[in-house]
């Protein structure tokens, strides 16, 4: 189902000045917004929070790995194919957990490295398959620090030579945890134009699922058309009201960059939030003349984004 998004902002506006400022209103708002495109993603972010505690299950919850894995799990429980989404953009992520490769003139920027056992096989390897050489990884760009998006980074960095790019703020949470991680390396900072040969993105700082989640603009082109891909970083919502509070406020205004930007396509870190399970087996075995099924639209780039504002609503209401 479609719906101006105009209304949906009306309807919102109008849940936040009277009486039915409620959880439930704000979820039925979100539900509306994420209609049948997004659906995963509302299940995911308006489901009622359970216990706290809840071990494993809520860290998933979260969007934050899984919790402490013991040994690397069964490679037929995360490997998929890479595949050539646009001209100048890749998937070789995992089943799970997305990364985003953009061929630019003069070398490879990478957007998150999944975890550090399935790195050199999904992305030095996948980039191989694709006919591209991973020694042409100049920058790691990771969106936040949790082990299912930065695991790898150590490996670009020893093997590649690739420089990490991470936002201040969590640079300083990777300090404070264990495990595989890179050495701290390039800062990025908010409305940063990131260049490399032919290309320029656009970083922002979006905190909120982590302290300085990075979401990005990136220029894509599909047979030579352009278009531009908006990168919602960090996804799961924590449970305390400081963090959602900037949750709504991040979400807000890349919405609002979004719009003044033009972007027509979305894609996330995880592979069931932006339709890459749907898309990406379409793309793998094109039909002749079909369109990218990427490139949806301004209006429903923002509705992915209303959907994540609105169930972050949801969630502060439930503190109140």
């Amino acid at each position: 189902m479609r719906i101006a998004l105009w209304m949906l902002l009306a309807a919102s506006m109008l849940a936040a000045q009277n009486a039915n400022d409620t959880p439930e209103a704000h979820v039925a708002i979100a539900k509306t917004a994420a209609g049948e495109d997004y659906r995963n993603l509302f299940n995911f972010l308006c489901a009622v929070p359970g216990p706290r505690g809840g071990g494993a299950g809520a860290a998933a919850q979260r969007g934050q790995g899984g919790g402490q894995r013991q040994g690397p799990p069964d490679r037929s429980t995360w490997y998929a194919a890479p595949v050539k989404v646009f001209d100048n953009l890749y998937f070789v992520g995992q089943t799970e957990y997305s990364v985003w490769a953009v061929t630019t003139s003069e070398g490879i920027i990478v957007i998150d490295t999944i975890y550090d056992y399935s790195v050199e096989e999904e992305v030095a390897g996948g980039l191989k398959k694709l006919g591209l050489d991973p020694a042409n990884i100049k920058y790691a760009i990771v969106s936040h620090a949790h082990p299912d998006h930065h695991g790898g980074a150590k490996f670009l960095q020893d093997r590649y030579g690739a420089r990490v790019i991470m936002s201040a703020a969590d640079w300083d949470m990777l300090d404070r945890t264990n495990g595989t991680k890179p050495k701290r390396d390039m800062v990025a900072t908010d409305g940063q134009k990131f260049t490399l040969g032919d290309t320029t993105l656009t970083l922002y700082i979006t905190p909120g699922h982590t302290p300085g989640t990075i979401s990005a603009l990136i220029p894509v082109k599909d047979n030579g058309k352009p278009h531009l891909a908006a990168l919602w970083g960090g996804t799961g919502l924590n449970a305390d009201r400081e963090s959602l509070q900037s949750y709504i406020r991040s979400a807000q205004r890349f919405s609002d960059i979004v719009r003044q930007a033009g972007a027509d396509m979305i894609v996330s870190n995880h592979t069931d939030w932006d339709r890459s399970k749907v898309n990406l087996p379409l793309l793998a075995r094109p039909a002749p003349g079909s369109p990218n099924p990427y490139v949806v639209g301004n209006e429903s780039v923002r509705r992915y984004l209303k959907v994540a504002e609105e169930c972050a609503t949801a969630r502060l209401r439930r503190l109140n």
